[in-house]
């Protein structure tokens, strides 16, 4: 080996993974190189100590290799500070990026509910198949409200978590055939439409806006992240792009564990405010009003913070992270 063209070919990576390692944060673009330089640098170690030994050179690279390990070690081993950048970055830059996938679910759904809604309203002719007048006074008068109190606010509350995690992983699930989120979000507006077309109908407009809007706008927008996120799961096999399609469909499987996983937390803040604050004692304006500003916090995180998150590099691809964690001690 020639030890000075060695030298000089690779002491500018040396240099700049040395520059790094004094930077007191560090980006994902910087995180992604950081450790790329760090297995170069591994790779240029061994190479002097099985061919070449310099003893002072060896000794300036094993320090360098021990600061830069140190210096992304302490930002990225911590269980707690992964899980608070999974929900500082990972997950909110996977919503900016999935954005049209899951406004476009979330407008498109809204028009077909008030579609249906107003069709219902303006033909009463079709109540008749929807139940008979018995079943449709009970449910005006009595079944939709008490649906909200009927139960332990703690049993109740745990049953619409599991409920809405369930129509989530299913439409993320069914992602790959396309049709299947569909379906799961027709029958979801459907049965939003002729509700609210039942209760507006019988004068009772004010009692369900009452009752669903406080957990009902942040509950119906993680489903349409949910559809949003199969939809792009079913997209991305048809039109790949410059990717293969198994390439392709694998990136944005990735993606959608973030959301998988996300929405467990956003799900569980809809049950809650289904279980305590929706059938509570307090006034209408109070209950809607908390509704909209949970839900207004939500749009922020995902559209703002997370495109924050998205211009800081990072992607949301769990392969990212993983190689943000890969150094690994020099034996």
């Amino acid at each position: 080996m020639d030890l000075d063209a060695f030298v000089s070919a690779n002491e500018p990576l040396w240099r700049e993974l040395e520059s790094l390692t004094r930077e007191p944060h560090l980006n994902a673009k910087q995180s992604e190189r950081i450790v790329d330089l760090y297995q170069r640098t591994s790779t240029h170690l061994s190479m002097l100590r099985s061919q070449s030994p310099d003893p002072t050179l060896v000794m300036a690279l094993s320090s360098l290799l021990a600061r830069a390990r140190r210096r992304t070690g302490r930002a990225h081993t911590s269980t707690f500070r992964r899980t608070g950048a999974f929900f500082t970055e990972r997950f909110p830059a996977t919503l900016y990026r999935l954005r049209w996938w899951w406004i476009g679910s979330m407008i498109g759904s809204y028009v077909l509910a008030a579609i249906m809604a107003w069709w219902v309203i303006e033909h009463p002719d079709l109540h008749s198949f929807l139940g008979s007048p018995e079943q449709i006074e009970r449910l005006v008068e009595h079944d939709f409200e008490a649906y909200y109190s009927e139960y332990a606010a703690t049993h109740f509350g745990l049953s619409v978590w599991t409920n809405n995690a369930w129509v989530s992983a299913l439409c993320i699930a069914l992602g790959v055939t396309g049709i299947g989120v569909i379906y799961v979000l027709f029958n979801n507006m459907a049965n939003l439409g002729i509700n609210a077309a039942l209760m507006i109908y019988y004068g009772k407009a004010g009692l369900f806006f009452g009752l669903i809007t406080p957990h009902g706008l942040l509950e119906l927008t993680c489903v349409f992240v949910a559809a949003g996120t199969g939809l792009s799961l079913f997209w991305s096999w048809v039109a790949p792009g410059n990717r293969t399609r198994t390439d392709s469909f694998a990136y944005h499987g990735r993606t959608a564990m973030n959301v998988v996983l996300g929405l467990v937390l956003v799900l569980a803040v809809c049950g809650f405010i289904e279980a305590f604050v929706t059938p509570s004692s307090l006034p209408t304006p109070a209950r809607v009003g908390i509704g909209i500003v949970v839900w207004l916090a939500f749009m922020w995180y995902a559209l703002i913070h997370g495109r924050k998150q998205v211009k800081a590099g990072i992607t949301g691809d769990i392969e990212q992270w993983r190689r943000r964690e890969e150094i690994v001690a020099v034996s």
